[in-house]
């Protein structure tokens, strides 16, 4: 369920500013890194109790950690080009590929006198911050790629931390009849979950090192950290393994699509900050666009920077904050308000789902063809019928 104002208890230090524009000499560093398949609900930050990630859990508590942020997309290819771009799904194509046109969020930075590089490898990426020094801006990529299955990569230490684990708090849900890819992975879900746990602690460590190399290098003060997921996955949840594809009809629900961000950048964003609003990966470019005082792409995004929203400023009658946000992946389209969602496929053909996020959060009673939900129904039908209009091009 969606994280409210109204329901939210600030247990920690809300969001009071970021940093200011800067000019291009004093603009920072910025390290991102891209999980595929890592959803918030196997995070200890975001409330897990059972998945060690000591890493990724202090740049939460030294940065801004994003409550309600959405994948426009509900597979990791195509969710990592609309964060890279700002660039809908549909107009990025079902491929995943970033048009000639399209410019990433690297292509971006190098043009703004940056040095860049993209890779999937950790030590490559040590490599590239090893020969970085002060008065030089940087930007490193760096996508993790291993939470696929069938996880025969991590090393067996990281196994034998969970060799026990009995994941007391999982709730297994009975194999969906629709399950797809990665559906023999249920087969054996706690040995299963065991690989993943310790897949991801893996990739936890290897997050410690890259920060903990920034540091060494004495460049931390000034290098914006984030770390974000191209999707999250189901790992048993409705009875499905993967994410958008484990299923057919391809889904949509929260544990792939409600994806962790963090944002940390030392002396700039406040320890423990929570942003609470709805967010989507294709508001990550105008949002390092308006931190940088760059340009946003004139490429008809739809995104916008949640910067002012993270900084508590009290936003223009004329334009406010967003009260719903979209996605799309083939067929399937979704509109995700804070207390309802509709999933549409076929243009509205079907099989379509409505779900009541209020009475529902683990979205299993779907309410789509009720009655007394026609309005909600027509609202967010209207509301992904005006984004795919706009936005498709």
């Amino acid at each position: 369920m969606l994280v409210s104002r109204r329901n939210f208890v600030f247990g920690s230090l809300a969001v009071t500013a970021l940093a200011a524009k800067k000019p291009a000499a004093e603009r920072p560093n910025v390290v991102l890194m891209l999980v595929d398949n890592l959803p918030g609900w196997m995070l200890a930050c975001y409330g897990n109790k059972e998945v060690r990630s000591p890493n990724i859990q202090r740049l939460s508590e030294t940065g801004t950690r994003f409550l309600n942020h959405y994948a426009a997309a509900s597979v990791p290819e195509l969710n990592r080009a609309s964060l890279l771009t700002g660039r809908t799904p549909m107009q990025i194509g079902d491929a995943g590929t970033p048009g000639a046109a399209d410019i990433t969020l690297d292509a971006l930075l190098s043009g703004a006198g940056y040095a860049t590089h993209v890779t999937a490898v950790a030590a490559e990426a040590e490599k590239f911050l090893d020969a970085q020094a002060a008065g030089k801006s940087f930007a490193l990529t760096v996508n993790f790629g291993d939470l696929k299955p069938p996880y025969n990569t991590v090393p067996a230490r990281y196994l034998e931390m969970y060799a026990q684990e009995r994941f007391e708090n999982y709730a297994a849900d009975p194999v969906a009849p629709n399950a797809r890819a990665g559906k023999e992975m249920l087969l054996d879900r706690i040995a299963n979950l065991r690989r993943v746990a310790a897949t991801i602690t893996a990739i936890d460590s290897q997050i410690g090192v890259l920060v903990d190399k920034v540091t060494q290098k004495q460049l931390l003060d000034n290098t914006l950290i984030l770390l974000a997921s191209t999707c999250g996955a189901l790992y048993g949840r409705h009875g499905l393994w993967d994410a958008g594809l484990a299923s057919d009809p391809i889904n949509m629900y929260d544990e792939v699509v409600r994806s962790p961000l963090i944002w940390s950048w030392p002396h700039r964003l406040p320890p423990q900050g929570v942003v609470i609003e709805m967010t989507s990966a294709y508001d990550l470019v105008p949002s390092i666009c308006d931190l940088m005082s760059l340009p946003v792409p004139a490429r008809n995004l739809c995104g916008r920077s949640y910067i002012p929203v993270a900084q508590q400023k009290k936003l223009p009658k004329k334009q406010p904050w967003r009260k719903a946000i979209c996605a799309h992946t083939q067929n399937t389209d979704m509109a995700r308000e804070e207390d309802y969602k509709v999933v549409l496929r076929d243009g509205g053909k079907g099989p379509n789902e409505l779900y009541d996020l209020t009475k529902d959060p683990v979205e299993k009673v779907n309410l789509y063809d009720t009655p007394e939900y026609l309005d909600v129904r027509t609202r967010l039908t209207a509301t992904i019928t005006r984004w795919k209009q706009t936005y498709s091009s």
